[in-house]
C-alpha cells in the first residue's frame, strides 16, 4: 500500500503529506529506538525499498523521510542543520559545497572507493545518467534522435509540431538542472545550440524530472531533455508511449550522494544508514522501483561521470553562476 501511495505522489506531484514538503512518510513508526530525519530530493517511490531494507536490518530505528527540491534542500540544511540527520541529493555540486563548508560529519569507518567520496564526509551510492525522453507518437515514421545534434535537426525539421511541447529544467531554480546544464556546457558547444533551438520553440521549464515525465506521459510535451534516467526508466516500463534515449555523443552521469549532518543528534544511527547505502544495500529483488547501484570505477570512467572533486564548485562561484545564468536566459528565454 505504501508504494501505491508513493506512486500516486509521483504521478501527482502537487500532493503531499504536509504543505511544505513534496512528500513526507515515516517508516517503522512503532520502533522503540532513535528516529532518523532524512531530507532527500529522491521521490519516495524510488527510495522506499532502500529504507525498507535498512529498517529490516535495524528494527529499533524509525525513519522520517522528507522530500524536497535540490536547491531547497541546500537552503534548509544551511538554515537549520540540526533539523536533519541525513541529507540525500542528486545535486552533487551543492552537496559537495555543504560538505566543504563544514555541514557534514566525517565518518571514518565507511569503506568506499576514493573516487566515490569526499573527505570521508560525502558518499556516492548510485550512478545515474541524464536522458532524453520522447513520446514515441511524435516520431512515428521518423528517425529517433540518438544525439543532441540529432535532436536539434528533428526540432528544426518540424518546428510547429514541437512548439510549446519541449521540456527541460529551469536551471535558475533546480539544483540538479543547473548541475546537468553546466556539465553539458563544459563538454560541448552543442548544448548551447540546443538551448537556442528549444528557446525558439517556447520550451517549457520544470523544477524536476517527475513533472516532466508526467507531462510526457499525458502528451502535454513530446520531448524532455536531461531527465534523470532512473525516473524515466520507471515510467517508461509502465507507459509504452515513452522511449528513453541515452545520447551517444556524450553522456552526463551524476552520482547521487548522502551525508550525515554535523549537527545530528543520532550519529550512530545516521552512520549505520550511510553504511547501509554505501556498503550493504542489495539491488532490490522483484522490484523495478530501486535506484541503480554505483558503477565500478572502470564502468564509470567509460562515460562522462561527474566527479566528486573541487571542479564541481566552479559554477557555484557567484560571478560564474551569474554569467552562466545570463547566457542560459539569453538562449532559452526568447
Amino acid at each position: 500500500m505504501r508504494y501505491l501511495i508513493a506512486l500516486v505522489l509521483l504521478v501527482l506531484p502537487g500532493l503531499g503529506w504536509a504543505d511544505d514538503w513534496e512528500d513526507q512518510l515515516i517508516f517503522n513508526e512503532g520502533a522503540d529506538g532513535p528516529r532518523l530525519r532524512v531530507i532527500s530530493s529522491t521521490d519516495t517511490v524510488l527510495f522506499a525499498p532502500l529504507i525498507d531494507g535498512f529498517v529490516a536490518q535495524n528494527p529499533n530505528i524509525s525513519v522520517e523521510y522528507l522530500v524536497s527540491g535540490t536547491a531547497d534542500i541546500n537552503q534548509r540544511v544551511r538554515a537549520t542543520p540540526d533539523a536533519f540527520d541525513i541529507v540525500v541529493s542528486s545535486a552533487m555540486d551543492l552537496q559537495l559545497k555543504l560538505a566543504n563548508d563544514g555541514f557534514a560529519l566525517p565518518l571514518k569507518d565507511i569503506e568506499t572507493p576514493s573516487w566515490a567520496q569526499w573527505h570521508q564526509s560525502l558518499f556516492a551510492f548510485t550512478t545515474e545518467p541524464a536522458a532524453i525522453v520522447i513520446n514515441r507518437a511524435a516520431f512515428e515514421g521518423q528517425d529517433i534522435p540518438q544525439t543532441r545534434q540529432g535532436l536539434i535537426e528533428a526540432l528544426r525539421k518540424r518546428p510547429e509540431e514541437f512548439r510549446g511541447r519541449i521540456g527541460t529544467y529551469d536551471v535558475r531554480d533546480s539544483g540538479l538542472g543547473y548541475l546537468f546544464a553546466t556539465q553539458d556546457a563544459r563538454a560541448s558547444e552543442t548544448f548551447w545550440r540546443l538551448m537556442e533551438v528549444m528557446g525558439g520553440l517556447d520550451v517549457r521549464l520544470y523544477c524536476c524530472s517527475g513533472e516532466m515525465i508526467n507531462d510526457l506521459a499525458d502528451g502535454t510535451i513530446l520531448v524532455a531533455y536531461n531527465v534523470l534516467g532512473s525516473y524515466a526508466a520507471v515510467r517508461a516500463e509502465r507507459k509504452d508511449a515513452l522511449e528513453v534515449i541515452f545520447p551517444t555523443d556524450f553522456q552526463t552521469i551524476m552520482m547521487r550522494t548522502a551525508l550525515v549532518s554535523r549537527a545530528t543528534q543520532q550519529p550512530d544511527a545516521a552512520e549505520a544508514f550511510i553504511q547501509y547505502l554505501v556498503e550493504e544495500r542489495p539491488v532490490a529483488q522483484g522490484s523495478q522501483l530501486s535506484l541503480p547501484p554505483l558503477m565500478s570505477q572502470g564502468e564509470s570512467t567509460d562515460h562522462e561521470t561527474i566527479g566528486l572533486n573541487p571542479a564541481l564548485l566552479t559554477f557555484l562561484d557567484d560571478l560564474k553562476r551569474k554569467k552562466f545564468l545570463s547566457a542560459w536566459e539569453n538562449a532559452v528565454i526568447q
